[in-house]
């Protein structure tokens, strides 16, 4: 027999039917399950599809004509989930869900699910999922958004999901993309679920049950024992997730479609009929390794394999076809013979399509390309619409940059109908600094709500509403945590327009307080300046306002971007600046601004320019903190004559250099005020763009140092200062220039 895991696997499946030596289904009907026997025939012929498509992707990847090998071979049995769901129930899978994804796909007339798949194996930008940017399991019409290798990164925006199903039932929300009585379901493995990522969105959703919130969510772990090499110790699944409070725990054979059938309909029981969330345990083995370039005879005994492979689930699917008595031996072979030779020669002709071949052609899905939210708002749209219904005298006052986000969140929210708030203490308490204030009193829970203190959870149950059709609004409390949940923003939220093909997005506007500066609180925790985390995101947003008036135009416009064109945004507040009412001497009200007179809003590459316009001596560039501060140094710089311009970027990802270098056109020299570190700040962006433009004339940049933030007045020795920009500028204003 062949030393190949596929030969021998194939060759020893028609031995043993051809022998008649297969498992012995036991009693269970396809009738006593909800199974007809047409539907059994065509889940057998999905697992079949499925297994060979596995060992065409061995046959061609070793050739280099198709991609990324991991299989699904011994997880088949998931294909019963697929049949006992609905089409309107959102499935997001791991990357073992093959048979899954097919006996859904077979379930809308005229689908062509190999022909699909082989498309995606082979990297075809005719791919219709992600265009050929990566094998991908998705259906856009079918409700599968398209995942890649998940290490149960997928988990909390499926929580999200079933959640934003409730809320959507609860809101009346005419827009919801999912039914009211729609389920969601999520799959992930035994060493997955040791992830913080899956223990985080588990708990979150068995506290949802705890709770007694609806939540119509079924989580299926199939257990086939080993994470790449490393065993799952027995017993470990059932002893983590048996007793959740909260949490159902069913469990099955996953090699057995009857038994998988029936535990599913009992799930669907649960998680549809009640409203609750279930926990699916699925017994699973796996074949072949964990991919086509692992050899997994160097670490796993050879009885412990050949363990595997006899408890092979085809063998079982084989034994029961034979038993219902829909094919007998010979009809199981010739089933399996022209469905391998029609998984060949779609593989064949699918390696033969074109593939993405720029640059171009790769990014083109970056940015979505379509209005996905079915949201557009008009160029006049009404922002300050229902401003009673917050605060209308706070309105017409003079207000500090926390207030104005307040009332700007109050307008979007009065003005539209499927925007939302949440996050740790932003509903009765009204954020830690004020920044949701009254928002719950005048928009209800359903609306405004906190969460559970946990970032993933939060970012991904953005990602949930999103796919619901909702526009989220959710806030993290401090800078420093977002890096405890960072890949839901990069792994998940900011990749789906890129493996759909640009056709899904996942809008929402991403709050966060951040930056240094506070007096009287701090350490790093709580005066993070780190941005790059944000800044190598392709297609992501990032706002950082210095002034309130600013903030209030940037927010309106970071919602459009989201509501209109389907965007990540991220919308940084800066925490020293939230009560800050004066500029440059007390009660002079120079950082504080009336809500009821800002119109408008602003866009990405829209610039902030004060100070002398046209000639100038000097240009500072700056954002945040740095601009406010810079603001400070203008007024005392400007009194010796110098003529400055300041440039505050506001948008710093991605930075319009174009417009940049139109803003300093006049200046003579030009000074980064960059509150970040050193190191992976925006800074270096700047000072690199400058000098692709060959930009002349002297340029300097004054940083934070590379370092974290300590506690107390020590904080000031890390961080760029009033003093310290006008000594930078007068410095820059001494170097002469050339002719």
């Amino acid at each position: 027999m062949s030393d190949l895991p596929h030969e021998r696997l194939a060759a020893s499946f028609r031995e043993q039917v051809t022998a008649g030596d297969l498992p012995d289904p036991g009693n269970v009907s396809a009738a006593s399950v909800g199974l007809s026997k047409q539907a059994l025939l065509r889940l057998f012929e999905s697992q079949l599809m499925s297994r060979h498509l596995d060992y065409a992707a061995r046959r061609f990847g070793k050739t280099g004509q198709t991609f990324y090998s991991i299989g699904s071979a011994g997880h088949e049995g998931n294909a019963a989930l697929a049949a006992i769901l609905r089409p309107t129930d959102m499935a997001f899978l791991h990357y073992r869900s093959g048979a899954f994804l097919i006996e859904r796909l077979r379930q809308r007339p005229g689908s062509t699910p190999l022909w699909d798949m082989a498309l995606s194996f082979a990297a075809s930008a005719e791919d219709p999922v992600s265009g050929g940017r990566h094998k991908v399991l998705g259906s856009h019409a079918l409700n599968v958004p398209p995942q890649t290798s998940t290490i149960a990164s997928h988990l909390p925006k499926a929580v999200g999901t079933a959640y934003a199903v409730t809320l959507a039932r609860r809101l009346r929300f005419a827009d919801a993309l999912l039914p009211e009585d729609a389920v969601v379901v999520a799959n992930f493995g035994d060493a997955s679920a040791n992830h913080s990522t899956a223990t985080g969105a588990i708990n979150n959703a068995a506290l949802a049950g705890y709770r007694g919130l609806p939540l119509p969510l079924i989580l299926v772990c199939e257990d086939n024992g080993i994470g790449i090499s490393v065993p799952t110790p027995d017993g470990w699944i059932a002893a983590s997730y048996g007793n959740r409070p909260g949490l159902h725990y069913l469990r099955a054979d996953g090699g057995n479609l009857l038994d998988v059938a029936a535990v599913t309909r009992e799930a669907l029981a649960i998680a549809r009929g009640r409203r609750q969330p279930v926990f699916v345990h699925l017994s699973t083995v796996r074949l072949m390794g964990h991919a086509g370039s692992d050899l997994e005879n160097v670490y796993r005994p050879s009885e412990e394999i050949s363990a595997a492979e006899a408890a092979d689930p085809l063998l079982m699917s084989a034994g029961i076809v034979l038993a219902e008595g829909l094919l007998d031996r010979r009809g199981v072979l010739e089933l399996d013979a022209q469905l391998a030779a029609r998984v060949d020669r779609v593989m064949r002709a699918a390696c033969e399509r074109p593939r993405l071949r720029s640059a171009a052609e790769v990014k083109a899905s970056i940015i979505p390309q379509a209005k996905t939210s079915g949201v557009e708002l008009s160029a006049d749209f009404q922002w300050r619409e229902g401003l009673s219904a917050v605060d209308a005298r706070a309105a017409q006052t003079p207000q500090h940059l926390s207030r104005l986000i307040s009332l700007t969140l109050g307008g979007i929210l009065s003005s539209t109908a499927n925007s939302l708030i949440f996050g740790e203490d932003v509903g009765r308490k009204g954020g830690v600094y004020g920044a949701t204030t009254q928002l719950q009193s005048a928009f209800g829970n359903a609306r405004i709500f906190d969460t559970v203190l946990d970032e993933q959870s939060i970012l991904g149950l953005a990602i949930g509403l999103a796919h619901n059709g909702m526009i989220p609004i959710p806030e993290i409390q401090f800078l420093a945590y977002v890096h405890n949940a960072e890949d839901q923003i990069r792994g998940e939220a900011a990749t789906l327009a890129f493996f759909s093909d640009g056709k899904l997005s996942n809008p929402m506007v991403i709050r966060i307080a951040g930056l240094a500066y506070q007096r009287g609180f701090g350490g790093h925790f709580h005066n993070d300046n780190a941005l790059a985390v944000f800044r190598d995101i392709p297609g992501l947003i990032l706002a950082c306002p210095s002034r309130g008036d600013d903030a209030v135009r940037m927010l309106r416009g970071c919602y459009r971007l989201a509501a209109e064109q389907g965007r990540v945004v991220v919308f940084l507040e800066p925490i020293a600046l939230y009560g800050v009412k004066d500029l440059l001497t007390d009660g002079d009200g120079g950082m504080s601004y009336r809500y009821d007179q800002i119109d408008g809003e602003l866009q990405p590459g829209e610039l902030g320019i004060e100070g002398v316009v046209g000639d100038a001596d000097l240009a500072i560039v700056s954002y945040g903190n740095g601009a406010y501060l810079s603001r400070r140094a203008l007024a005392e710089l400007t009194e010796s004559g110098a003529k400055i311009r300041l440039i505050d970027l506001r948008w710093l990802t991605p930075v319009d250099m174009p417009n940049l270098l139109e803003a300093l056109s006049g200046a003579r020299r030009c000074l980064i005020v960059d509150e970040c570190r050193r190191s992976g700040s925006p800074s270096e962006a700047l000072m690199t763009g400058l000098m692709e433009a060959r930009w002349r004339g002297p340029v300097s940049r004054l940083t934070a140092e590379d370092s974290f933030i300590p506690l107390g007045p020590a904080s000031y020795e890390v961080l760029p200062s009033q003093v310290g920009i006008v000594d930078a500028a007068k410095a820059l204003l001494e170097q002469s220039i050339e002719a």
